[in-house]
């Protein structure tokens, strides 16, 4: 029996000499960013992917996690497919993962780098506990078909204060059917393995002398501006934007032009 193999989606769009690969945050598909790769498309020529348990890409290996080596595999057969030898790397919030891992395989053949409220930068004390420990992991994997533990939790971290009520409501809004239940799962389980030592990354990034700009939201709640400064101080020459928006901030008028 031959082994599936995962299917990674994306479309194409904008006809610019320089090529774009870009991928999209927790919930979305490759459609969240067509605004910003049409304000692009006279620069760039964009590629955008979806993401594993989101839109038409399948992954293939149920709850087994997706390793880097993996994923470096898998966009090697797609920059020879579209005969890509060099490209820039956008990411927003999830997708900012995905940028990271391809940053650690491809530094040599990658000109620019926009992180825009980027996970994986800094990873979160209760995303480690939903899926490291087998026991914990077990427990949210039933919060699927029982949201009612979910909400038990998510009140109880509300009333002792651990968790920001902003933060607490975006995960409840991500949690709030069965289909997106299992979405927040399975993405999180089979991304676990995409975890990056950030003096790694800052040394690739300053030895290929690669331009990295970072724009956060100041009054995000899930990736805080603040979250950023560990990994800002390593980089030779970083980019940081605030902008006066929350999380969610890819429809702001002045994307693009920040790009």
């Amino acid at each position: 029996m031959t082994e599936r193999t995962p299917e990674l989606f994306y479309t194409k769009l904008g006809n610019g000499k320089e090529v774009l690969l870009l991928f999209h945050g927790f919930g979305q598909d490759n459609t969240a960013f067509t605004p910003l790769a049409r304000s692009l498309s006279h620069r760039y020529t964009c590629y955008i992917f979806d993401l594993y348990f989101h839109g038409k890409s399948k992954w293939a290996h149920d709850e087994q996690p997706l390793e880097k080596k993996e994923w470096s595999a898998i966009l090697q057969l797609f920059l020879l497919e579209n005969q890509i030898d060099s490209f820039s790397l956008l990411g927003y919030s999830m997708g900012g993962k995905f940028v990271l891992a391809t940053l650690e395989a491809y530094a040599d053949r990658i000109h620019k780098v926009f992180l825009l409220a980027p996970d994986g930068i800094k990873t979160s004390f209760w995303y480690n506990l939903a899926t490291y420990p087998i026991i914990l992991r077990k427990l949210f994997k039933s919060m699927i078909n029982h949201p009612d533990r979910f909400h038990s939790i998510s009140k109880t971290l509300n009333r002792i204060g651990v968790v920001d009520k902003g933060v607490l409501r975006f995960a409840e809004h991500q949690m709030n059917t069965t289909q997106k239940r299992q979405r927040v799962y399975y993405s999180w389980v089979v991304f676990r393995k995409l975890r990056f030592e950030l003096s790694v990354l800052a040394s690739r990034i300053n030895q290929h002398h690669i331009p990295v700009t970072i724009i956060v939201g100041r009054y995000d709640k899930v990736i805080t501006p603040e979250s950023m400064n560990d990994f800002v101080k390593q980089l030779d020459e970083p980019h940081v934007i605030v902008i006066e928006a929350g999380h969610n901030f890819l429809s702001h008028p002045e994307l693009a032009n920040l790009i």
